[in-house]
């Protein structure tokens, strides 16, 4: 997007005054006295530098985060609950020689806006709508798509609706069985059978700071490795006024998602989309029993579990990088 902004007084007293400094100190510039607004242009940043950037879309300011030739295949991030694009802060420069990355924030969570609920439909299906409609702002026509936790549900939805767009899967502890929902899920299932403020209230825990904590190092067997500024960073946005409901009206619309898995699983026979897999095992969020159900349905896979928990990518980050340029260099053209 092109953005053209005037310079407010005081900008123009400071590079007037700065002018006239390198005047005296024989500074070999000059501002002229009366500074002319810039208009901005979009480029590409060298290797291994990310973009941080907005969009409106439907109305919504949209953060994302991109980096590479856009003429180069595309890779799709989507992030999972509670965080955002920053779970893909490390692994964005590692793809970009090779590919053209984006990563978006889903309203309400990260540095995108977040509108009031009774403005905009907090639900897994918006979302898709939401990423879909960002992909086409972008001018994105195919793509491979990461998918973790929520960003599952997100790209399965952009998978039913158009599956000749997507070239490849790279799954990362996201789900699409039901043998993936475990012991962790029973207070969720039981708030979906009566979406009574009493159940949701028993959820209020799952999001404050010692429960963000856990889910970035349960499972891991060096917790050294992760740092604190991803749990804290998260947290912050998690306190935002409004967020929490937000995150407990997502936990009861998960149940649509479920109910999409047959959908979901007979896309995945029909189109054999190329499928990577890096699952940390010790997720109890999303156990690994969610994970060899997708050997079952999708032929053109590798698999790899890992030893570490719900945010492998934090502690496995090198390996899962080199895994994802090996494979879509052999698979995606």
């Amino acid at each position: 997007m092109n953005t053209q902004r005037q310079k407010t007084p005081a900008l123009r007293r400071f590079l007037v005054g700065a002018a006239t400094v390198a005047v005296i100190v024989g500074a070999p510039f000059a501002f002229a006295s009366e500074p002319q607004a810039v208009t901005a242009t979009k480029v590409v940043a060298p290797h291994g530098l990310v973009s941080h950037r907005t969009i409106d879309i439907d109305g919504v300011e949209v953060f994302y985060r991109e980096a590479g030739d856009p003429s180069k295949p595309t890779v799709l991030l989507l992030h999972g609950f509670p965080t955002s694009s920053q779970m893909f802060r490390n692994l964005i420069p590692e793809l970009s020689g090779d590919f053209h990355v984006i990563a978006p924030d889903y309203p309400g969570y990260g540095a995108s806006e977040q509108p009031a609920r009774d403005q905009f439909a907090y639900t897994f299906a918006n979302y898709a709508e939401v990423i879909e409609d960002f992909i086409d702002a972008k001018g994105v026509e195919d793509f491979s798509v990461y998918l973790m936790d929520y960003g599952a549900p997100v790209g399965f939805r952009l998978f039913a609706k158009n599956p000749e767009r997507v070239q490849a899967f790279i799954i990362q502890n996201g789900n699409a069985y039901q043998e993936g929902l475990k012991e962790f899920w029973d207070p969720i299932k039981a708030y979906w059978k009566t979406g009574a403020d009493q159940e949701r209230d028993a959820l209020r825990p799952f999001l404050e700071v010692a429960a963000t904590e856990w889910q970035y190092t349960h499972g891991q067997p060096d917790p050294e490795l992760i740092s604190p500024d991803t749990w804290h960073t998260d947290q912050f946005l998690l306190d935002r006024p409004g967020n929490k409901d937000i995150q407990l009206d997502l936990f009861y619309d998960y149940r649509t998602n479920v109910e999409q898995y047959p959908q979901w699983q007979e896309l995945f026979r029909a189109f054999q989309p190329p499928t990577l897999v890096v699952w940390g095992k010790n997720d109890h969020i999303f156990p690994d029993d969610g994970a060899y159900p997708y050997r079952r349905d999708l032929k053109n896979m590798e698999f790899h579990l890992l030893d570490g928990g719900h945010f492998v990518l934090e502690s496995h980050g090198a390996f899962i990088a080199e895994e994802i340029r090996d494979f879509l260099k052999r698979e995606v053209r």
